[in-house]
């Protein structure tokens, strides 16, 4: 299967942004929505592609302000996205999807399988949070990111970020991005929402997830009926690229029930 490459997609014009996406697999096949984590880009699930089966059509989103989408000038929350990824499958005649999201990637899917303005079938998500509680040991760690400190921590997402975006601005980007990682409010995470999802969930994380912690993890499975948990030794928060095949034999099964 073609990896995703930033050379073949479409934008869609959202609420002031351009919305960049790209299509894989079988065009004919079920829809399934890949959203990435922040900072990132659709291209960090290159690693699962050679082990995904190749029935699904694979529609892969950079979110908002990353990858080779704009930022615009409303706020960035999880709301936002939520919607912009309902307006890209809108675009698309889409009323029904799976997704595999990563940190702020599962966090929007968690979002629209409670919400179910697009019907989720099924919903994987891979490091993400429901909620921020105040003792959240994320919130340390969020408090620490600036954009200087992010550039020097992870030299190679700026640079891919310089590279693709059509506007970029890394200090307003890392900003927004910041404020949506501490927004506790209803455009935030989704909170007690997650109980009204009806779909079926794989909530996966890493077992040395720093962001993540194993109850948090344990908390959505526990929330969501019938939700299934993956937690995987000797892993961290990417551990879609970390252990891309032995996570797609499990996602695979998943998708296949």
């Amino acid at each position: 299967m073609p990896l995703f490459n930033h050379a073949d997609g479409q934008h869609l014009d959202v609420e002031g942004a351009s919305i960049y996406f790209e299509l894989r697999g079988n065009r004919n096949g079920k829809p399934l929505v890949l959203l990435h984590g922040g900072f990132g880009d659709m291209e960090t699930f290159n690693a699962l592609l050679p082990f995904m089966k190749a029935d699904y059509l694979l529609i892969g989103i950079d979110s908002r302000g990353q990858g080779k989408s704009t930022l615009g000038d409303v706020p960035l929350t999880y709301a936002r996205i939520q919607k912009d990824v309902e307006e890209v499958l809108k675009h698309l005649g889409i009323t029904t999807a799976s997704l595999i999201g990563h940190s702020d990637g599962g966090i929007v899917g968690l979002r629209l399988a409670a919400e179910g303005n697009i019907t989720i079938e099924k919903l994987v998500t891979i490091g993400s949070h429901w909620h921020l509680a105040e003792d959240d040991p994320a919130r340390a760690l969020f408090a620490e990111v600036t954009a200087e400190s992010w550039k020097a921590m992870f030299p190679e997402s700026y640079n891919v970020y310089q590279r693709l975006n059509p506007k970029p601005d890394f200090c307003t980007l890392t900003d927004q991005i910041l404020r949506l990682w501490l927004d506790t409010g209803p455009v935030g995470y989704p909170g007690e929402m997650i109980r009204d999802i009806t779909g079926s969930l794989l909530v996966v994380r890493g077992d040395d997830d720093m962001l993540i912690s194993r109850q948090q993890a344990v908390e959505i499975a526990d929330m969501v009926a019938g939700a299934c948990l993956l937690n995987v030794p000797f892993a961290s928060h990417t551990i879609h690229e970390e252990k891309p095949e032995l996570l797609m034999s499990c996602i695979n099964e998943f998708l296949g029930k």
